[in-house]
């Protein structure tokens, strides 16, 4: 069965910088986009950053462009999320989902499998 294991969350400070890891199993990885999505206390789903099932093309959300960056191991079957200058809104539970397909959709909807999510707190 399909598998999303997210790690890597935390506490960080402001200006600070954590990485996020989302294992993957039950499916052949390298064959689907990929995405990280959030959640903030009281508020939809949000999607975050996608990257193309090669890893060629990567994409972000207006709010996080020059600070996250995506990437994905094919070999490891783990996809990745690099958060830099984090500032206190990116406080949020991050999920990463699977794509329905190749491609990435910057619609939640579009994906058909989420993890469990990682706590990712920003604050002084």
């Amino acid at each position: 069965q399909v598998q999303l294991v997210e790690s890597g969350g935390g506490l960080a400070q402001p200006g600070g910088s954590l990485r996020l890891s989302c294992a993957a199993s039950g499916f052949t990885f390298s064959s689907y986009a990929m995405s990280w999505a959030r959640q903030a206390p009281g508020k939809g789903l949000e999607w975050v950053s996608g990257i193309y099932s090669d890893g060629s093309d990567t994409y972000y959300a207006d709010s996080v462009k020059g600070r996250f960056t995506i990437s994905r191991d094919n070999a490891k079957n783990t996809l990745y999320l690099q958060m830099n200058s984090l500032k206190p809104e990116d406080t949020a539970l991050y999920y990463c989902g699977r794509s329905r397909g190749s491609w990435v959709s910057f619609h939640v909807g579009e994906y058909d499998y989420w993890g469990q999510g990682t706590q990712v707190t920003v604050s002084s």
